[in-house]
């Protein structure tokens, strides 16, 4: 009897002491997912990419709850992680953003097949998101297979921009029109479509007959026929359609018809502006200037090509209301720029052509106070010829524009004293980009270099994150952004420097930086080294057409192994030869898809 007590108690006692080992075990691990539910549903409320990266840093808990919590991936270089590992860490991806070419490719100085292939990513995202709603690409290869494919494989996917993407054609537009029957936005903007008699598909057929859930459909890149009836249905049957950006194969009486069916538009780019042949000669032309006046919510007007200047009263009806208005392919003068300007009171973006001169520029001075971006491109690139803008409009932008956050600005001469007072009259930019078109030109009022003018940039302009400098310039212009710029992140150098302590300058002061984009400078080996304690916490750096040789270079890849060095020529077999550095860090190593034309420096 004693002996069978003995036994209850020690089985009473085992079992005490397991289901308290347990409930210990369930006591400590409960707020640990407590704490994790808590979290995520904080987390949930985070959008900022960046504040994102820097909780998932905390420790393991906050980067597994980040994680899982995270609906949208941004990746700035599309090897500096695989697809595989970008999966296996982000199971809930709804919206992805790759960037593939760095962005001197748009000057042909990348050849052509150098990489950024987007098909191991759409071949990854089809196995691991089938949920996929979003994708956007920036200077990515993607081919008609790899646009069928996200077409198959994601049922519920409304978004594609293809931003200077290419390799795709008019068979992989007509996949996604044709399969993608939640799409909202397809968006192809300075993208190349290739184009063959043979291959040629009627795409914009090829989108659902019955109503759509089109918001924005851009492709003024196209540059192919669109089939014009097929086109106006389906602008019919959108009622959700706010933007539309038409290629130049739709003449302006084309736009005349399509903007009677969408008289709801915001945002509109209007193809052709120039004579329509498709009015019979002694017929009496549509009242554009009634269709214009119809659309009552345009915000934002673009396109423009082959403009005839006769039709530019057709859009006063809607200058008042515009905040944007994008005349980059409308080689106008400054009196036919006035006639419209002057109605454009609450405009916040103007994007337009040297061809305006400093007089239209003093136009849009005069009228546009809230202007908040400025971009003047040039007409001729030249570098022997007198370009029609100057310091004088410059200076006068910077006295009208107040609230000026935003300037790319083309132009052959530009004084200090005119930059000076861009900097005392806009400190709020946060983006400055000064292009003066031919090598190292000094301030042609003094002879002296611009590094006063762009020293006061960095030193007035407190916000400034985006900087591209050019001209005549010494170490002292580099010290001054050393020394002020400290929240830069994207510096631009092209035709300009003087030594390599310029550049260290940089390096060594401007703990943001995150891209460094050189090309046709002096800087070489010892500029390269001074680097080699920030490169990591960059995004990339490119040097073109500089000093630097292939010793350095190997030393910089045996220092930094986690840095992927790419030197980059035209032609096969000049390794000796640096005509390109690519540099950038990758958390999966050098990529197995580089062309003989680069070589992996190890």
């Amino acid at each position: 009897m004693g002996l069978n007590h003995a036994e209850d108690d020690h089985r009473s006692s085992s079992s005490t002491k397991t289901r308290n080992c347990i409930g210990s075990e369930l006591q400590s691990a409960q707020p640990d997912r407590v704490l994790e539910n808590v979290l995520e549903n904080v987390l949930h409320f985070l959008t900022s990419r960046r504040d994102r990266n820097a909780a998932s840093l905390v420790c393991k808990s906050w980067w597994r709850a980040e994680a899982q919590t995270r609906s949208d991936l941004f990746i700035g270089n599309c090897y500096a992680v695989s697809p595989h590992r970008a999966t296996a860490r982000f199971s809930r991806l709804r919206s992805v953003t790759i960037k593939g070419k760095p962005r001197f490719a748009d000057f042909d100085l990348m050849p052509l097949n150098w990489g950024a292939h987007f098909t191991p990513w759409a071949n990854a995202f089809a196995k691991a998101y089938p949920w996929l709603e979003k994708v956007h690409l920036k200077r990515m290869s993607i081919t008609d297979h790899d646009l069928s494919l996200l077409a198959d494989s994601f049922p519920n996917f409304k978004e594609l921009v293809l931003v200077c993407c290419e390799s795709f054609g008019t068979s992989g537009l007509a996949a996604v029109a044709s399969k993608c029957r939640l799409l909202r936005v397809l968006d192809l903007v300075e993208s190349v479509v290739e184009v063959a008699d043979d291959d040629e598909v009627d795409w914009i057929s090829c989108f659902p007959e019955s109503q759509t859930h089109l918001e924005s459909l851009v492709f003024d890149c196209v540059e192919c026929l669109i089939n014009f009836e097929a086109l106006e249905r389906l602008v019919a049957r959108s009622p959700c359609l706010k933007r539309l950006r038409l290629n130049r194969y739709v003449p302006v009486s084309q736009l005349f018809r399509l903007m009677h069916r969408a008289p709801h538009l915001t945002h509109l780019g209007t193809g052709s502006f120039g004579l329509s042949e498709s009015v019979a000669v002694g017929d009496q032309e549509p009242d554009y200037a009634s269709a214009f006046g119809a659309c009552k919510s345009l915000v934002c007007l673009s396109g423009f090509r082959e403009i005839w200047a006769d039709y530019l009263p057709a859009i006063y009806p809607v200058c008042a209301n515009l905040t944007s208005l994008n005349f980059s392919y409308a080689d106008i003068n400054a009196t036919q720029l006035k006639s419209v300007i002057c109605h454009c009171h609450k405009l916040q973006t103007f994007w337009g052509l040297d061809s305006i001169g400093d007089e239209g520029l003093e136009a849009v001075a005069a009228t546009c106070k809230d202007l908040r971006e400025l971009r003047v491109f040039p007409v001729n690139t030249r570098e022997e010829t007198d370009g029609p803008v100057s310091e004088v409009g410059f200076v006068a932008i910077s006295q009208g524009c107040r609230k000026l956050q935003s300037i790319l600005f083309f132009c052959q001469r530009m004084t200090n004293a005119a930059v000076i007072a861009m900097s005392k009259n806009c400190p709020d930019l946060v983006v400055f980009r000064l292009c003066i078109i031919g090598r190292y030109r000094p301030d042609p009022e003094t002879q002296k270099p611009m590094d006063e003018g762009f020293g006061a940039i960095v030193k007035n302009c407190k916000k400034l994150t985006r900087l591209a400098v050019s001209g005549l310039l010494t170490d002292q212009a580099f010290r001054y952004i050393g020394m002020y710029g400290k929240l830069v992140r994207t510096l631009s150098v092209a035709f300009a420097g003087d030594t390599d302590m310029g550049l260290k300058y940089v390096l060594e002061g401007c703990p943001n930086l995150q891209k460094l984009e050189i090309r046709d400078s002096p800087f070489g080996d010892a500029a390269l080294r001074s680097g080699l304690h920030h490169f990591y916490n960059m995004r990339f750096l490119w040097m073109s057409s500089c000093k630097l040789t292939l010793q350095a270079c190997q030393e910089v890849a045996r220092t930094l192994p986690h840095m992927v060095l790419e030197v980059i020529n035209s032609e096969e077999g000049k390794v000796d030869d640096m005509e390109i550095l690519y540099m950038y860090r990758s958390l999966d190593g050098p990529r197995d898809d580089a062309p003989k034309v680069v070589t992996i420096l190890h």
